[in-house]
């Protein structure tokens, strides 16, 4: 991952779509991986984008995460989707 999971302050725009409309960055990160918006916030989602980046981790940690993290899982995937469209790799 470019950030950490609760490296909210790297990016407060992000942060404060997370906490005061959590659906709405959930659509843009399902958009932004041209998938269904419902999906914004799952598992599936987690595990598609850290597998189709190399990124370290498990489904198990995917599931932990998007369950007791989810506005911190959406907001570092979006963060994420950020950066790598800023070094031109996304």
């Amino acid at each position: 991952w470019q950030t950490g999971l609760m490296d909210c302050c790297s990016d407060c725009g992000v942060c404060c779509c997370g906490m005061f409309c959590f659906p709405c960055l959930a659509c843009q990160v399902a958009g932004d991986m041209s998938e269904c918006c419902l999906c914004g916030s799952s598992v599936a989602m987690r595990t598609l984008y850290r597998t189709r980046y190399n990124i370290p981790g498990s489904i198990c940690s995917d599931f932990c995460i998007t369950l007791w993290c989810p506005v911190c899982s959406v907001c570092q995937i979006k963060r994420d989707i950020n950066r790598r469209r800023e070094l031109g790799i996304f």
